[in-house]
């Protein structure tokens, strides 16, 4: 089984700038891509869970979706570093009803983990609001550390060491 370092994206890997499908608007956290560089050396998958509703209020499209993280390997590939899978949710409850995947639930984590032979008591996730917490919780996830700003890299670096 494998370990994993789940991270939620807009706030924890990027600039949190509201509905961000635009490359031009994407500007990495302090940290971000050096924090994804070492979960790779030591070993672990590096995920992001992301809910994306502005899909369901047709303000972009998964195609968008998928040329920003696609935009994001490129600048991982720089340092030679790279995010093994994106998830993401593309509903909002009050545009396309309910669904198990947008965080609080847990079903993005539990999907990936099905996927990839995660085994969530030895992973952790990094998310910047109590929804990325309580899906980390209800996934069964070894942690959820709350991020809310700084470096990045020195968070996850500590973080790793306790583990």
């Amino acid at each position: 089984m494998n370990r994993a370092v789940f991270f939620d994206r807009d706030g924890v890997l990027n600039e949190e700038v509201g509905y961000l499908w635009e490359i031009e608007r994407f500007k990495w956290i302090l940290g971000a891509r050096e924090a994804i560089k070492l979960c790779n050396e030591r070993g672990f998958l590096v995920i992001v869970v992301t809910n994306q509703g502005g899909i369901a209020k047709n303000l972009y499209t998964s195609q968008e979706v998928d040329a920003l993280h696609n935009f994001m390997q490129e600048g991982l590939s720089e340092l030679g570093a790279h995010i093994d899978a994106f998830y993401y949710c593309p509903h909002h409850p009050d545009f396309s009803g309910d669904c198990e995947c947008r965080k609080p639930k847990p079903g993005l984590i539990l999907k990936a983990c099905e996927e990839l032979a995660i085994e969530p008591a030895r992973s952790i996730m990094f998310g910047d609001t109590e929804r990325d917490m309580s899906a980390a919780r209800a996934a069964g996830l070894r942690a959820g550390i709350l991020f809310s700003g700084g470096n990045l890299f020195e968070v996850v670096k500590a973080e790793l060491e306790k583990l």
